[in-house]
């Protein structure tokens, strides 16, 4: 069955950063959209960014020039580069699998697997 698991989680200073993994298994990782998304409680859950089979990204705007998503199909994971952390982004990031790219990009319904997220806090 698919699995995706998220590590890297913590408590940083703002301005610090952190990196955050996710790994997949179950399923051909190679070829799935990935995605990473956060939510804090009370809040919807927003899209962080996504990147393709091709490893062309998209990004939020409130992460644009910080935060870095790539992947290593290798190591069937996934990596989010948080950098410049704020405040404002404390959240419970998850990762999330598509079999193909949404449109648009951080359409939640069109990620069919979840991990179970990993907690972010920036004080």
């Amino acid at each position: 069955h698919v699995q995706l698991v998220e590590s890297g989680g913590g408590s940083v200073q703002a301005g610090g950063s952190l990196r955050l993994s996710c790994v997949g298994s179950g399923y051909n990782f190679a070829s799935a959209c990935m995605a990473w998304f956060r939510q804090n409680p009370g809040k919807e859950r927003e899209g962080v960014g996504n990147i393709d089979s091709y490893g062309t990204t998209s990004n939020s705007d409130a992460v644009k020039g910080r935060f870095t998503i790539s992947r290593d199909n290798a190591k069937n994971t996934l990596y989010l580069q948080m950098n410049s952390l704020k405040p404002d982004d404390s959240a419970m990031y998850y990762c999330a699998a598509a079999r193909y790219p949404p449109a648009p990009w951080n359409g939640q319904v069109d990620y069919r697997d979840w991990g179970q997220g990993t907690q972010v806090t920036v004080s």
